[in-house]
Formats: C-alpha cells, sequence, structure tokens
C-alpha cells in the first residue's frame, strides 16, 4: 500500500464531499485505476472510475502533442508532433519530461480547460513521483522559465510556479511507511520543499502501521518456540518498531499533522481495501 493507493483515497474523499476530482498519475502509469477497476485505462484520456472521481495517465509524449496543438497553428503542430527528430530532442531535454507533465496538472486544474471539450474539476490530486523526482517535477517550470526568460515558455512557466508556489491553491501530502529510511526522506523532502519551493507538508500520511496484539506484559508472557509464539513476538516487535519511526517522525515534523493508516493484509488493495482507507481519511481531511 504506497503513495498511490493513498492519493486514490483522497480522491474518494474528495468524489464523495462533491466535488469533481481527479488522480493524475505521470509516466504514463495507472496504478489507481488497478485497485477500482480490471479494465486497463485509455492512454492519455481523462476517465471516470468512480462516482465524481476521473483518472489521467499523464504521458509526456501525449503532453507535448497537446501543447502543440495549443501554442502553434495547426500544421505546424502537426508536423512537429509527427518528426521523431523532434520528439526525441524534446524527450532528451533536461527536464522537459517534468515540465510537460506539471504542465498537463495545470491545465487539469484551469476552469478554461485547454482541451478541446473537457469539463473543469474541482480537485486535482497528482501522485507525484517519490521524494527528488517530485521536487523536480514541482520546480521544472520556475527552472524554465528562468532559463527562457522571454516568451511564453517564460510566461507560462512563472503562472504554473504561481500556482504550485501558493499554499492556497497547491497542498503536499507526503506518504511514508513507518521505516527508518522512508523517514529520513520525508524529513529531507519537507526541508526541500521549504527551501525551494516555500511549501511545507499539509499533513502526512503514514501508512501501513502494524498494532501490536498484545500489550508488553502480554508479550514478555510468551513463552516457547513454537512457530505461532514465534510469530506472536516478531510481529510484537515490528509494532513496536513501527511506533517508534512514527514517535520520531512527528517530533520531525513539529506539528504538521500526522495521520496513520493499517496495513493491510493483502496482496494488492481492492476496491473494498480502499474504501476502508478512504474511510478512515475521511474523519481528518
Amino acid at each position: 500500500m504506497g503513495k498511490s493507493t493513498v492519493a486514490a483515497a483522497v480522491g474518494l474523499v474528495a468524489a464523495r464531499r462533491g466535488l469533481r476530482t481527479i488522480v493524475a498519475e505521470v509516466a504514463a502509469r495507472d496504478d489507481v485505476t488497478r485497485a477500482l477497476e480490471a479494465q486497463e485505462p485509455g492512454r492519455y484520456d481523462e476517465r471516470e472510475i468512480a462516482p465524481g472521481l476521473h483518472h489521467i495517465s499523464i504521458d509526456p509524449e501525449g503532453a507535448l502533442e497537446e501543447y502543440l496543438r495549443d501554442q502553434l497553428p495547426a500544421p505546424l503542430a502537426e508536423m512537429l508532433a509527427q518528426s521523431r527528430m523532434f520528439t526525441v530532442f524534446a524527450a532528451a531535454t533536461p527536464g522537459m519530461r517534468e515540465l510537460l507533465s506539471i504542465g498537463k496538472v495545470w491545465e487539469l486544474a484551469q476552469a478554461a480547460r485547454r482541451t478541446p471539450g473537457a469539463e473543469p474539476y474541482d480537485l486535482v490530486v497528482l501522485d507525484a513521483p517519490a521524494t527528488g523526482h517530485g521536487v523536480a517535477i514541482l520546480e521544472a517550470p520556475r527552472t524554465f522559465a528562468g532559463a527562457a526568460r522571454v516568451g511564453s515558455v517564460a510566461r507560462q512557466g512563472h503562472t504554473i510556479h504561481a500556482m504550485l508556489a501558493d499554499p492556497a491553491r497547491t497542498g503536499v501530502i507526503a506518504v511514508a511507511s513507518p521505516e527508518e529510511m522512508p523517514v529520513n526522506e520525508t524529513l529531507a523532502l519537507r526541508g526541500a520543499l521549504r527551501d525551494r519551493m516555500g511549501l511545507d507538508f499539509a499533513r502526512v500520511v503514514v501508512n501501513g502501521i502494524e498494532h501490536s496484539r498484545f500489550s508488553a506484559a502480554e508479550a514478555g508472557a510468551l513463552h516457547g518456540d513454537s512457530e505461532p509464539v514465534r510469530a506472536a513476538r516478531w510481529h510484537h516487535a515490528r509494532a513496536g518498531a513501527h511506533h517508534n519511526q512514527l514517535n520520531r517522525l512527528r517530533r520531525g515534523l513539529n506539528g504538521v499533522p500526522c495521520t496513520t493508516l493499517p496495513r493491510l493484509h493483502v496482496a494488492e488493495v481492492d476496491a473494498g481495501g480502499l474504501d476502508e482507507l478512504a474511510g478512515r481519511l475521511e474523519r481528518v481531511l
């Protein structure tokens, strides 16, 4: 159960509250839809996957084609979109994939959509890549705006960055597991966001928490070397380690709200499991 599951659960909470919501995944991933439906999503299509909840898998090539159609005369846009050399060059430009992806996320959040016939959304949930790559996506508009200085790229870069850096319009929910390395990465991510974007976490969700079924006294009274006893001791120790890391994270967050989700002992989270997690998040969001 990772950040994609949490993103889907947040989307469900918003949709249940009457908000027209879309969950956007990047790099043409489709992790969110697997928990909600068996059908494979269409490439770069906005699709309703639950009442009020939509999904898009953002493919940088599709985002590039859409951007060209929006910015250039139709014949020139079509020629560039079909040019293998141009698409390879664009893909090889450092940061271009990140810029195109976050540019599409920005477009989804606009009241006046540039996608023909598309309706606006009340909430866009971005299932961003982990840690460093996630910061790179958020920084891409300002980086390109600074490099271009003038022109449409600079203007759009500044516009997108202004939205991303505005805490009234953009909230960051970090997702971590209760282990030492993810906790370290989460605290480092908070520092990077504050230093480079001027953003702080709105909330941290710690998922996969194991809760002990025994008190300390009960665990100490477990004797023998049978398989059930060994399993009980292991589970109790793991639960203790999880809570130690959770407490360390809370101290490092220094007041940022922290919500825990239990570990679901399943191979993959299905619609029922996702519904349970959404119900837990609904109490705090």
